[in-house]
């Protein structure tokens, strides 16, 4: 069966009535959870499989994949809005997104993450349908030395994530590195940077950590500063809800960017859609014309991540469906379902169960056009949250986080430990350290250290594995060339007072 073929078989499949019921509950349910901090998609996945096993395999990996990139686009909502990064890989948008809410663009910023998660999904939904076998060979070329190489490059980002101050940025990315370093060695079964608590040896979750340095800052600094009774100016008239033919022109590039990279890093299995938000973001910055107002909110900050993030998804589904290796938690979670449903993912699913298959991969343009339809129209009612005072609004942020703190494990713990990251975040916000930094090694120090230690088990001890493989060489390379960005505005000025 040919690609067109199998697209004309899976629309006849996902078009049944049923499969797209399943597909809008889906998606919307998705949407739900990804504004929610702290449920997360795999955990909602987990418990609503149960459900399914009275469905058909078709319906079911529709809606639960509904599911998993529904949250990718809900996730910007209380990024944008509140500060509140409602997913792991919506933290990025936090930066630019809420930067622009503070202008009066919120209903713009969530404007221009809708019309990127479109397009840059979009764009995941094809390259899986055309490329997935040659895709899925390239990402098995990638072993520990090249993920490595990977992080480095994420890493070698902070030099355009720290703002004024290269210094402040990399103590806060070498913070971030010893956070995620606190918990159990994986290898050794050691305890480490746990004070005797036994609530630490499971290590910190990501989410206590992200919502405590950002939403729990944000209010400390709001009240500390003694704003006015509202948070956020309100845009007035429907034209300022949606973004205007400026900020979409500014954006095209960052369009495509993010649904590149996002798509790439998507097909690797372990990198995940935080990365690519992450690097997507510093490309961006990297190529503007102005890398400077980066952070004060601009629409291409927005753009970048988002495409990024729900590009993620298309490429993400590649080495589950056609090896059976699943990229992260949801993923494994889905190839579960799978196998519990009798269906076996690999390079023979297309031809064995083109139902499930190609009605999938012909359920995710459906759903991504479900998704723009929900998320579009909802542009001016969640822009209507910047109305609520803050005698209301604080108090309501401080519970939704206290809620998605204890929703992490259900432990009063969690719920002291992002008191605890509120305080370091507001210290950094008044002594002028970025954040961002601090997330980033957060995000990727664990993956790197044991990307670098399963390299080292590779070698036997030798280090010149991870330049003696092209890949893994090529992309060191290039984090090194990053780390010296900041020296060229230098060189110039010398060069040309030499002159």
């Amino acid at each position: 069966m040919d690609i067109f073929a199998g697209l004309a078989h899976g629309f006849s499949v996902a078009l049944m009535p049923s499969n797209l019921l399943w597909c809008l509950v889906g998606c919307f349910l998705g949407t739900i959870v990804g504004i929610l901090p702290g449920l997360g998609p795999a955990a909602t996945i987990a418990m609503l499989l149960p459900m399914t096993y009275s469905m058909s395999p078709t319906s079911g990996i529709i809606m639960l994949t509904g599911i998993y990139y529904g949250a990718k686009y809900g996730g910007s909502t209380t990024s944008i809005l509140l500060n509140m990064p409602g997913e792991s890989s919506s933290v990025v948008t936090c930066i630019d997104g809420y930067q622009m809410a503070r202008k009066g663009r919120a209903g713009a910023a969530l404007g221009i993450a809708a019309i990127a998660s479109f397009i840059a999904g979009s764009f995941g939904i094809i390259a899986l349908s055309v490329m997935a076998p040659p895709i899925a060979v390239f990402a098995l070329s990638f072993s520990s030395p090249e993920y490595f190489a990977l992080m480095a490059l994420g890493l070698a980002l902070v030099v355009l994530l720290a703002g004024d101050s290269l210094v402040k940025g990399l103590i806060a990315l070498l913070v971030g590195l010893w956070l995620t370093s606190i918990g159990t060695d994986l290898f050794t079964s050691q305890s480490r940077f746990t004070f005797g608590q036994t609530s630490l040896l499971s290590g910190l979750d990501f989410m206590i950590v992200a919502i405590g340095v950002f939403a729990i800052t944000e209010v400390l600094s709001s009240i500390s500063d003694q704003e006015e009774t509202q948070v956020l100016p309100v845009p007035k008239g429907f034209r300022n809800l949606l973004p205007n033919w400026e900020e979409l022109k500014a954006c095209r590039f960052a369009f495509a960017n993010g649904s590149i990279v996002g798509f790439i890093i998507g097909v690797l299995p372990g990198a995940g859609a935080s990365i690519a938000s992450f690097i997507s973001y510093g490309i961006e910055r990297a190529f503007s014309r102005h890398p400077e107002k980066f952070g004060t909110g601009v629409p291409e900050g927005v753009a970048a991540p988002e495409g990024a993030n729900n590009a993620d998804t298309g490429g993400a589904l590649i080495p589950l469906l056609t090896l059976g290796i699943p990229g992260g938690g949801t993923t494994a979670i889905l190839l579960s379902a799978l196998v519990l449903w009798g269906v076996k993912p690999g390079p023979l699913m297309m031809t064995e169960s083109p139902d499930v298959f190609w009605g999938l991969v012909a359920s995710l343009y459906i759903g991504n056009v479900m998704l723009l339809i929900l998320n579009l129209p909802m542009v001016p009612l969640f822009a209507q949250i910047l109305r609520i005072p803050v005698y209301i609004l604080h108090p309501l942020i401080f519970g939704v986080s206290v809620i998605g703190a204890y929703s992490v494990a259900g432990r009063v713990f969690d719920i002291l430990m992002l008191a605890g990251f509120g305080a370091l975040g507001f210290a950094m916000a008044r002594l002028k350290f970025p954040v961002a930094p601090l997330v980033l090694g957060f995000v990727l120090g664990d993956a790197m250290e044991r990307a670098l230690r399963q390299s080292l088990m590779m070698s036997q001890g030798d280090l010149s594995i991870l330049i003696s493989r092209p890949i893994s060489a090529g992309m060191l390379i290039f984090a090194v060339g990053v780390l010296f960005l900041p020296l060229l505005p230098r060189f110039r000025r010398l060069k040309e007072a030499a002159s």
